[in-house]
């Protein structure tokens, strides 16, 4: 499949879109109700919602920065505490998700970061009723092995993902649901790799990206 720059762009840009409504909804929603309300006790919890929106929305910025944008500074590796820190500020602050980091590189490259936290992603969002991400990265022999495992008491792959990170997906089948898989599968064929993913037997889902030139 190919598809141009700009579609891919566009596509990418309402996912992000569709994924920082809600929060930015609630802000709004709560503010209108902060305007309204006299009672003390309704104000202090209309605050609370509001700083919880606003967590929620710095926390979803700050992945989409790593994942899509060029966040990271001008170099070519990223310290892999930013992804860290990025991946337990979106899916670990609520408790819903456990994680595990298993990576014991100091950095990555930009490239392997971005298909990491877009693994990730995918992983987290196919965690329907939460569960645990366990998250690996290794460098060696001039190449770089991704995987991430989610296992939960629910786990739904869309079909669309699934195509889309193995490259399945045809021209006109793509859609901003599925951008960050098509990106992560992009990203690993540019870089002389592979995408892949497991069945979804036994409770778990197996991620994974090996990049030859990342």
């Amino acid at each position: 499949m190919t598809i141009a720059p700009v579609d891919f762009a566009s596509l990418l840009c309402s996912r992000l879109c569709h994924d920082l409504l809600s929060p930015v909804g609630a802000l709004n929603n709560g503010l209108e109700l902060l305007a309204d309300e006299t009672d003390p006790d309704m104000r202090a919890r209309c605050l609370e919602l509001l700083s919880e929106s606003a967590k929620a929305s710095a926390n979803k910025l700050k992945f989409f920065r790593l994942a899509f944008g060029a966040a990271g500074g001008f170099g070519d590796a990223v310290d892999a505490r930013e992804a860290k820190a990025a991946i337990e500020g979106l899916f670990g602050s609520d408790g819903r998700i456990e994680i595990g980091w298993l990576v014991n590189e100091a950095t990555l490259s930009k490239t392997a970061i971005k298909v990491l936290l877009n693994l990730v992603l995918i992983a987290g969002d196919a965690l329907v009723r939460g569960g645990r991400l366990d998250i690996g990265a290794e460098v060696g022999n001039g190449k770089t092995e991704i995987a991430v495992r989610a296992e939960g008491p629910r786990l739904v792959l869309d079909p669309e993902l699934r195509n889309a990170l193995t490259g399945e997906t045809g021209d006109s089948e793509l859609t901003p649901r599925a951008a960050a898989a098509w990106l992560v599968h992009r990203l690993a064929v540019d870089s002389g790799g592979t995408a892949m993913v497991s069945p979804a037997d036994g409770g778990f889902l197996l991620f994974g990206a090996t990049l030859a030139r990342s």
